[in-house]
C-alpha cells in the first residue's frame, strides 16, 4: 500500500477526522478527536504510526520487518509501518481497523454509539 492509497482508506472510514496538528505534512486521523493513524513520509517513504494492542505490537514487530515501535510515540502502544510494500494490503488496512477500532472503545459510550459501530 502507497501513501495515497493508506489516505483514500482512512477517509473513506465513517466519522473519520483528518487534521494537520503537526504542520502540513504530517496527516493526522482522528475519530472523535481522538487520533488512530498518523501518515507521514521519511526519505520519500510513507510511514504510518497506528495504535495496537501491546501483544499485537510486538508480534507485528517480529513477523514484519518494516514494523517497528511507534516512531515518537508510546512504544508499548504504537507501531510504525514503513509503506515499502512488504507488508500485504489487506494486513495494513486490517491494523488500520484495529486501531481505530482500540480510539472507539475508548471513547464514551454515548459517542460510540453515535458511529453505529460498537454497540454495548
Amino acid at each position: 500500500m502507497q501513501f495515497t492509497e493508506v489516505r483514500d482508506y482512512c477517509l473513506e472510514l465513517m466519522g473519520t477526522e483528518e487534521d494537520f496538528p503537526f504542520g502540513p505534512e504530517i496527516y493526522v486521523y482522528k475519530i472523535k478527536g481522538k487520533i488512530f493513524a498518523i501518515l507521514g513520509t521519511d526519505h520519500g517513504e510513507g510511514r504510518l504510526n497506528l495504535k495496537c494492542d501491546p501483544d499485537q505490537a510486538l508480534a507485528l514487530r517480529d513477523i514484519f520487518p518494516a514494523i517497528s515501535p511507534g516512531y515518537h510515540m508510546n512504544k508499548k502502544h504504537w507501531n510504525t509501518v514503513r509503506l515499502n510494500d512488504t507488508v500485504p494490503e489487506q494486513e495494513i488496512k486490517r491494523q488500520i481497523d484495529q486501531s481505530r477500532l482500540l480510539v472507539i472503545h475508548s471513547l464514551p459510550k454515548v459517542q460510540r454509539q453515535t458511529l453505529l459501530i460498537v454497540k454495548d
